[in-house]
């Protein structure tokens, strides 16, 4: 069954990038500390999580903000996806890349991304704007967080602009690394 479904790491009081992201810095100052578990301190389980993540999705949505400050110096010019993603922007970017759709709304990404991923998941990446947006429309089906044992105190943070309702979350499961604390939850609506 197809989910929509946001994978996020973050650090454990919140922030899923350090401050002042920049294109040569697109994680901020130290944020690529949040991705320990995947590159640096990486164990077998957090590869078969990764493998997870991959094989199931489909289909990627992204946010105008996490493309630009990405797709030169993180992404090299490339996506970095090996399933087609879509890029919800006001209009589309200065530099278009093959592998990306450029969307200005975000419900109608989310219906391109959910026919492109046929049956697979559909897979928000973020930014924390996005990934608010989708909460607050109540378009995720999961949500998954990687917290990352660190506390940054200042950056990017994932619930900061999230409307006042309160938002109800099954935990489907919690896998530990060494790295990361992985929380999976479902999303009520």
């Amino acid at each position: 069954m197809q989910k929509i479904v946001t994978e996020i790491t973050m650090s454990l009081d919140g922030f899923i990038a350090g401050p002042d992201i920049s294109k040569s810095d697109p994680m901020g100052k130290g944020g690529q500390r949040l991705h320990d578990w995947l590159f640096k301190n990486k164990t077998d389980t957090d590869d078969l999580l990764l493998k997870g993540i991959t094989e199931n999705s489909g289909a990627v949505i992204v946010g105008a903000r996490t493309y630009v400050t990405a797709i030169d110096d993180a992404w090299d010019g490339e996506s970095p996806f090996t399933v087609p993603a879509f890029v919800v922007c006001h209009k589309a970017p200065a530099k278009k890349v093959e592998g990306f759709t450029y969307v200005t709304e975000i419900t109608n990404a989310l219906e391109q991304a959910k026919k492109t991923a046929n049956k697979k998941n559909v897979w928000i990446l973020g930014g924390a704007s996005m990934i608010q947006q989708c909460l607050e429309l109540k378009l995720l089906d999961e949500l998954h967080i990687h917290i990352a044992p660190v506390l940054f105190t200042e950056g990017t943070p994932l619930f900061n602009f999230i409307n006042k309702q309160h938002i109800e979350l099954n935990k489907i499961k919690t896998v530990d690394t060494p790295a990361a604390t992985h929380i999976y939850y479902e999303v009520k609506k």
